[in-house]
């Protein structure tokens, strides 16, 4: 497969102009969907920290890149929602969210919430001793207990003594916050309100309550990112709204 895209073809989500150059680059197999930013494009495209390929290579070389806790050489990796970026040679550090229309969204935050990030956990699985293994949604993979069940959030910490670490845990359940993530709600975060399971491979529903509209809205738990319990805890992250 090649290693670039037509720009025409490019995911909506990446929110880039289709038409200053052909082609663009291709995000390479990774934790993310297909849908997920290469870091060559929000270098060069999005944040104009790079001006071409070779700038970006030479900005990843340098091990200025570090996403999620460990450095990125790659101009191929995907980025996705709720990664963290820290470029350490400029002090800066931002988190990859959701916009209303779909497209990614880079925040900047400080020092401190760059330390640990969300991660909502895909499945989980039962390793050798018998020990819970949680796979999470960004490709990493944490030993916990079993209290925890695949829908819900944790926040892992990124630092390397301590690298993640469980340090906190939103529940998939009615009365907690979440943001969607996908779909014509994106960007939104409600509280839960009502989960209908729906038999089959037919996705379960998930009814939410606007708190200011208190407008109600169902999405698929696939677009269900867990944010909070009674109110959400977007600020201690370092997360604007």
């Amino acid at each position: 497969m090649s290693d670039h895209l037509k720009r025409l073809n490019a995911p909506k989500s990446w929110h880039v102009a289709r038409k200053t150059e052909k082609f663009i680059t291709r995000t390479c197999p990774g934790p993310h969907n297909a849908n997920a930013m290469p870091v060559a494009v929000w270098l060069r495209d999005h944040m104009h920290f790079a001006s071409n390929m070779k700038e970006v290579k030479q900005i990843l070389v340098q091990k200025d890149v570090v996403i999620n806790g460990k450095p990125c050489r790659n101009p191929r990796m995907g980025i996705g929602i709720f990664d963290i970026i820290s470029i350490p040679r400029i002090n800066k550090h931002y988190r990859i969210l959701r916009d209303k229309r779909g497209r990614h969204k880079t925040i900047e935050i400080d020092a401190e919430s760059a330390k640990s990030r969300l991660a909502k956990i895909r499945n989980k699985t039962i390793v050798p001793g018998g020990k819970v293994q949680l796979n999470l949604r960004f490709g990493a993979n944490v030993l916990a207990d079993n209290t925890y069940k695949p829908g819900d959030s944790v926040v892992i910490s990124l630092e390397p003594e301590n690298r993640f670490a469980i340090l906190d845990h939103f529940p998939f359940a009615v009365g907690n916050m979440a943001m969607v993530i996908g779909g014509k709600h994106s960007g939104i975060i409600a509280r839960i309100v009502g989960i209908e399971v729906v038999p089959g491979s037919v996705p379960n529903r998930v009814i939410l309550e606007d708190q200011e509209s208190k407008a109600r809205f169902e999405t698929i738990d696939e677009y269900i990112y867990m944010v909070g319990r009674e109110q959400p805890a977007l600020t201690e992250w370092g997360i604007e709204e």
